[in-house]
């Protein structure tokens, strides 16, 4: 069932369902922030929340799923940094990066014993930087060993409305007493790589060493494409306690849908695998950008569970 606790000055919402705790601000960024599973007495942190996190800064917090919306990564118009131009106007507008959801504002619209949904509420600034009439909803569902997270946007105006949002997942990484990263290895059927250049374009990037380990610097900050699957999975190396990570419903995805695997440094205590509706700069190059037609919604859909 859900319960909601105060701390800090903050309001916090919990889910406990069988072995699994989830703890979520949902009215800040509809923010995931831990996801713990208890198991034979033992706890283990799935999506990780660093003790003591700045809510001054709350944009800047290394933990949780923070929510990228409408754009992920970072946007450019014309080369300028952290501007976008909307293909439909052709006008120029501020666009931080990651978008405006991540510390967003959003209301709780319904809850359960083990699901929950929000409704963002745009600030000025998100208004002028995405002037759209438009309605975003983030809906979490969960189960003893599993979440689902749907992004949903109805457009309520009368022009197409461009987005392309995405996930940063912050998982746990090692989990295990006495293993490195070196020791977890990821499984993502992809055929295309890139890197994400300075000056805001696609740069290729050569395919990672199989098999794909998180101890290998080559994959921090890469961009996976063309995606044979959409499941992708990460774990120790023989193959058990796997995070499996399904992006959308279709067992073959959009050529375009992206994932993205990034940590802060090498010592960090976690490692993010971050699931997108398509490549970051959408709105420049166009690859993977998706449209939402007048009176018309979308939603985009992913599932992370223990296997």
């Amino acid at each position: 069932m859900m319960t909601t606790f105060e701390k800090d000055g903050h309001t916090f919402q919990q889910w406990r369902v069988g072995a699994s705790t989830f703890t979520a601000c949902m009215t800040r960024g509809a923010r995931l922030m831990s996801w713990d599973v208890e198991v034979a007495g033992t706890r283990r942190g799935v999506i990780r929340w660093p003790e003591n996190a700045d809510f001054s800064n709350y944009r800047k917090i290394r933990g949780g799923n923070p929510i990228l919306f409408p754009f992920m990564g970072r946007n450019y118009a014309d080369g300028k940094k952290f501007f976008w131009k909307n293909p439909g106007d052709g006008v120029v507008r501020p666009m931080p990066q990651h978008g405006f959801a991540v510390d967003g504002a959003f209301e709780i619209v319904e809850a359960t014993e083990n699901s929950v949904r929000a409704k963002f509420l745009p600030s000025a600034d998100a208004r002028e930087g995405y002037p759209f009439d438009y309605e975003f909803f983030v809906t979490y569902r969960f189960s003893e060993l599993a979440l689902t997270c749907e992004f949903e946007l109805v457009n309520r105006g009368d022009v197409r409305v461009p987005w392309c949002a995405g996930h940063h997942f912050y998982f746990t990484l090692p989990w295990h007493a006495g293993l490195t990263r070196k020791d977890y290895a990821l499984k993502i059927d992809a055929k295309k790589f890139w890197h994400h250049d300075g000056d805001g374009r696609l740069v290729k990037a050569d395919a990672p060493k199989e098999p794909i380990t998180f101890g290998d610097p080559a994959i921090c900050d890469l961009i996976y494409t063309k995606l044979k699957t959409n499941r992708v999975a990460f774990g120790p190396k023989n193959g058990e306690e796997n995070v499996v990570v399904r992006v959308g419903d279709n067992e073959a995805p959009s050529a375009w849908t992206t994932v993205v695997t990034w940590s802060e440094s090498e010592d960090a205590p976690f490692y993010c695998v971050e699931p997108w509706m398509g490549a970051p700069n959408s709105t420049e190059h166009g690859n993977g950008l998706h449209f939402v037609e007048p009176g018309a919604s979308e939603v985009f859909k992913v599932s992370v569970a223990l296997e």
